[in-house]
């Protein structure tokens, strides 16, 4: 398998200068695992609502509304837990005419109570992920005037490309053999899409078989590929090398080989 080029890219930070938009999040029940630890799919549905948020503070939510994700990369510095307020701040780290790489940090000032009385060090998680701006057909179009010229003067990268981190072509199946996931009815949105929280809750099933990989600051990458649309076959094919746990999402269609509908790394977080 290709090495993955992840670990060696720290996010870069906020402009002294760069304005932000920032919401906070009480955390609930619902989004921690038996250990109190925030899940990975939780700091997925944060970040869907700090985007949605944040558009619906601005007069963009008419000329630039329809976003989709392509990547999105999450750093856990130190983990998120319950009980806890997560404060979020969003910003634009980089963009191009159509595409946008969207900054969110999340801090969390931890409290105790009966279940979690003991003091923990407060949490830290960084995030970035590349928007892409459609149409209402689907397809990439051009940021309009006014919403290039506040993203652009956050940043000093206006020439963002793409350039995928993962590796996309699954390897053969191996001595672990492919497993199958089972999609819900709640893990649709109203426009028919995979939640993207809900790719991420794939990852955390495995996370319980290779829990050490969280055990201290990791990185996680995913990328979306192709649309699971309701109804779909989903096997999971995954490979893990050392302190890397490399998944690929093969969506089955009838007459035909799977496809790699996504992509996702785990891995250790990068130290420079």
């Amino acid at each position: 398998m290709t090495s993955n080029p992840a670990p060696h890219q720290p996010l870069g930070d906020r402009l002294d200068t760069a304005q932000y938009f920032e919401a906070q999040y009480r955390v609930r029940t619902g989004d921690i695992d038996q250990d109190m630890r925030v899940r990975l799919d939780s700091i997925a549905r944060y970040l869907q609502d700090i985007a949605n948020d944040n558009i619906e503070a601005t007069e963009f939510w008419q000329s630039d509304p329809f976003w989709i994700v392509r990547r999105t990369i999450v750093d856990v510095i130190r983990p998120i837990s319950w009980p806890a307020t997560v404060t979020a701040q969003r910003w634009c780290g980089a963009l191009s005419t159509r595409w946008t790489n969207m900054r969110v940090r999340m801090t969390a000032q931890h409290e105790t109570n009966l279940f979690n009385p003991e003091p923990r060090e407060d949490g830290l998680v960084e995030t970035e992920a590349f928007w892409i701006l459609v149409n209402d057909q689907g397809m990439p179009t051009r940021l309009s005037d006014a919403a290039f010229e506040m993203l652009s003067s956050m940043n000093t990268e206006h020439r963002l490309r793409w350039k995928s981190m993962n590796p996309e072509k699954a390897p053969a199946a191996g001595t672990e053999p492919d497993r199958e996931h089972i999609l819900r009815a709640v893990d649709y949105d109203p426009f028919k899409h995979l939640n993207n929280a809900a790719y991420l809750a794939v990852l955390e099933d495995e996370i319980l078989a290779h829990p050490e990989l969280i055990e201290g600051p990791h990185r996680l990458v995913i990328e979306y590929l192709r649309p699971i649309e309701p109804g779909a076959r989903l096997t999971i094919r995954r490979v893990r090398e050392g302190d890397e746990l490399t998944l690929w999402l093969l969506l089955h269609k009838p007459d035909a080989d799977p496809i790699v509908a996504a992509t996702i790394w785990l891995g250790p977080l990068p130290t420079s």
